[in-house]
């Protein structure tokens, strides 16, 4: 039985239900409303339990579910996937057992799985689309120069320059991205000069993570309003560009420490922190974090264990080429356009030994267009980490090149 046959006549059923509770509450115009209304919903859940669906053993509903997972592998049939987990309770929870973290299935599906440590074999490949005319962003899962369809939609971010700093806000909602709005999933913010950056998480990435109140939100009809001040400010990750006030020859030079995950993330059975659903935001569980405490608080935020280093990445030494007169990097034909904005990120030596790197790239970004770049990633950082991590090389660096 195809989904497309199971999907119409679930369809035809609740139909069928709406209909019968639409005769039940017109038809009998004399008795009191408030007894209408019980008897709806009475006759509804009586029908619905009398349903098919309602009725399918366990097992053999696991196994639909199953195979609707299998071959549905790439975006759009996969929103398929996402439309089964939508049904009710029980196909939600059955949905996310059987659904894998991207570190495993290597495979992107709900939101939360941009929260997620990408694959440990493999990379997944994205690209990014600048609007320049109104300082937009939009991240988009891979990339076919012959199509004319986006690809599926991730995350957007927009730029927000302030006197002293600029700030990324990066959102599930291509359209409502702001602070305020409840697909509001992180920032970037920027220093006056534009080389430093601190990525801030709206979740906290894992147990250990700490936060304050903040007194600047205030409680309205039970959810949290703070038009200045985002649900939560986690900060994940520091960004730092190395200076080059004399203007000597060669490519940008940066450094990431990944507050969130530990520097044994990548070495052989190695976890790194894994987000498994998003908190919803109310004034006691989920509290602000003002952003005039997160430069001081940054290093106590999380704890993974007594005397253990974080994982910093640095940006992959390129090559001189002689014959080319230029920079070069081996991004297996991902980049086709020279650019400064051009980076491999690979982990750091967590003795810091200068000249040694693993050669395993954890993500690289490169231009392809006028305002199209690539962005590929892998464990042990999400598709939202390296999504703002690429977006501190858009931001202007004067002190830097």
């Amino acid at each position: 039985m195809s989904l497309k046959s199971i999907i119409q006549d679930m369809r035809g059923e609740l139909g069928s239900i709406s209909r019968k509770g639409f005769d039940v509450k017109f038809g009998y115009g004399m008795r009191s409303r408030s007894h209408r209304v019980v008897q709806d919903s009475s006759f509804k859940i009586d029908a619905l339990r009398q349903s098919c669906w309602a009725n399918m053993p366990p097992e053999l509903l696991r196994d639909v579910l199953m195979r609707i997972e299998a071959t549905e592998e790439t975006w759009p049939p996969r929103k398929n996937v996402v439309a089964c987990a939508g049904v009710c309770k029980s196909w939600r929870e059955i949905m996310k057992e059987i659904v894998k973290s991207p570190e495993i299935s290597g495979k992107l599906t709900f939101p939360i799985s941009l929260k997620q440590p990408g694959p440990r074999d493999s990379v997944l490949q994205c690209y990014i689309k600048r609007n320049r005319s109104n300082q937009t962003y939009y991240l988009y899962l891979g990339l076919n120069q012959a199509s004319t369809d986006d690809g599926k939609f991730l995350l957007a971010a927009r730029k927000c320059r302030r006197p002293t700093c600029t700030d990324y806000i990066i959102s599930l909602n291509s359209d409502d991205v702001s602070k305020g709005s409840c697909t509001y999933v992180g920032k970037l913010r920027s220093n006056f000069l534009g080389t430093k950056f601190t990525v801030y998480d709206a979740q906290p990435p894992n147990a250990g993570a700490k936060f304050t109140k903040c007194c600047s939100s205030r409680l309205i009809n039970m959810k949290q309003v703070s038009p200045r001040v985002p649900a939560g400010n986690y900060p994940v990750s520091h960004i730092a560009y190395e200076l080059n006030v004399l203007g000597s020859r060669g490519p940008r030079r940066m450094q990431c420490v990944m507050d969130a995950i530990p520097a044994r993330a990548i070495e052989p059975g190695g976890v790194a922190p894994t987000q498994t659903e998003f908190v919803h935001s109310s004034l006691d569980t989920f509290p602000s974090l003002p952003f005039f405490r997160s430069k001081s608080t940054h290093m106590e935020s999380f704890s993974f264990g007594q005397g253990e280093g974080l994982l910093v990445l640095r940006n992959k030494a390129p090559r001189w080429h002689e014959q080319l007169q230029c920079w070069c990097l081996n991004f297996n034909g991902r980049v086709t356009v020279a650019s400064v904005k051009n980076f491999q990120l690979v982990a750091a030596p967590e003795n810091g030994a200068a000249g040694q790197e693993h050669e395993n790239v954890i993500l690289q970004f490169g231009k392809v267009g006028k305002d199209v770049f690539t962005m590929d990633y892998q464990y042990p950082i999400s598709a939202f980490q390296a999504f703002a991590i690429c977006l501190s090389s858009f931001d202007t660096k004067i002190a830097c090149e």
